[in-house]
């Protein structure tokens, strides 16, 4: 191993958790509890991770049904590697809030470096990230509920005048992100390792939708991840893969514990079942299935908060699928390189 790339990966990671520091504002970014199923969303560095020459992932996330109009998400990703230590992605994701009238997109570009290798026949890799784009956030204000359009005894009406307004309905700003992802691809080993570090909204984007001169609130706090997880090879057939993710975007933290075991069932079928835990939020199980190039998965959180009695336990499901061009039979050595839920 190079002393220089420990340096760089160690400065490279602690630039990431300082950026951190001083932001105290709430969390604006939409999250899925399958997170590796759109990887560059949770780290730029996953930019080229797939088992095959290329991989195009979509995902649909459907929640708070029973509240008011379903909250949707959907991502759509497509990343690919290169034969020159680069790997290149897309992504894009669109909310839509339910009653509230506010639609939030993000489109983004990524370029990862795969060219760091170190160790015995170099199988413990590391990739660096850098990620660009645009976020757009829209409110339709005519949709919005305000206080002063409730009267005690008669109710609300929305012709009631109301103070309450928009600096603007529709916004469009920069975004920077960045990411650092370990992994040992050793194919022989028993266990094997990943581990990432990413941070989003590095240049501090601004957000003119809100009405405040205040430039903490009117900044879109920086969003970091940390994740990581072990790969536990029973047998050429089966896997368990236990890992955990850590995500803080201002005051709004989440931490979630998953794991999930990949039977072989023959050379063109995995089967995969397993779940996680947000803590303090949810519990959500997971079925998925890899059949040839493609792969399907569902999972489904069971809100476990005081929020869940506010929901008549109605919750929140997500469906993604993934198609990744493969060439040849599948390996271990192909799988610690898409550690994917």
């Amino acid at each position: 191993m190079k002393i220089n790339q420990m340096k760089l990966f160690s400065f490279f990671t602690t630039c990431l958790l300082i950026a951190s520091i001083n932001q105290l504002v709430a969390q604006t970014d939409p999250h899925f509890t399958q997170n590796y199923t759109y990887p560059m969303y949770t780290n730029p560095a996953m930019t080229g991770g797939s088992d095959g020459v290329y991989r195009v992932s979509a995902i649909y996330r459907n929640q708070w049904g029973s509240v008011t109009n379903p909250y949707s998400t959907t991502g759509l990703s497509f990343d690919t590697r290169t034969n020159k230590n680069i790997a290149l992605g897309v992504n894009l994701m669109n909310q839509k809030a339910g009653d509230g009238g506010f639609n939030y997109l993000n489109a983004y570009a990524s370029v990862a470096y795969t060219g760091v290798k170190f160790g015995k026949e170099n199988n413990h890799r590391m990739v660096f990230a850098m990620q660009a784009g645009l976020i757009n956030r829209r409110v339709d204000q005519s949709k919005f509920k305000w206080g002063e359009q409730w009267n005690p005894i008669t109710g609300y009406n929305a012709g009631n005048a109301t103070s309450e307004s928009f600096a603007a309905t529709s916004s469009s700003t920069f975004d920077i992100g960045a990411g650092a992802l370990y992994f040992d691809a050793s194919p022989e080993k028993k266990v094997n390792v990943f581990a990432g570090v990413a941070a989003y909204h590095l240049n501090k984007p601004k957000d003119p939708i809100i009405s405040s001169q205040s430039v903490a609130l009117n900044t879109i706090p920086l969003r970091y991840v940390l994740h990581g997880g072990l790969s536990f090879n029973l047998s050429p057939r089966t896997n368990i893969v236990p890992h955990v993710l850590y995500m803080q975007q201002g005051t709004a933290r989440e931490a979630m514990l998953g794991t999930y075991v990949q039977l072989n069932v023959n050379e063109e079928t995995d089967f995969m079942f397993g779940g996680y835990y947000r803590v303090n939020d949810a519990i959500a199980p997971f079925v998925g299935i890899d059949w040839k190039n493609f792969i399907v998965g569902l999972s489904y959180d069971i809100n476990t908060s005081k929020l869940g009695a506010m929901t008549r336990n109605v919750n929140s499901f997500e469906l993604s699928l993934s198609y990744i061009k493969r060439n040849g039979t599948r390996s271990i050595f192909d799988f610690i390189r898409c550690p994917r839920l």
